[in-house]
């Protein structure tokens, strides 16, 4: 009895979803300025459409390569400081 509860829980949240994406795609179909450009044949409003999606592209890689700068800079740091304390350790014992 467990059982077919919950595959027809499974089966209610296929259909949520599946619901939820058919009425948002008209929504999530593209930015209104990207999808005029594109389907517009004018090569300046292509122009503007690809440097619409390229600025997106590049805002939302900043917040990455920004922590993954300060991560590398924090784990080379430590690195830096263990071999350190490691050496002055040997040099002690030694």
């Amino acid at each position: 009895m467990k059982f077919l509860r919950r595959k027809s829980l499974q089966r209610c949240f296929r259909l949520l979803v599946l619901f939820c994406l058919i009425v948002a795609s008209s929504a999530a179909w593209a930015c209104p300025t990207c999808k005029d450009g594109i389907a517009e044949n004018d090569p300046t409003s292509q122009a503007m459409a690809a440097g619409y999606f390229y600025s997106i592209l590049f805002m939302m890689a900043m917040p990455f390569v920004i922590i993954g700068t300060f991560g590398s800079f924090a784990y080379i740091s430590i690195r830096r400081a263990r071999e350190t304390q490691n050496l002055s350790a040997e040099r002690a014992e030694g």
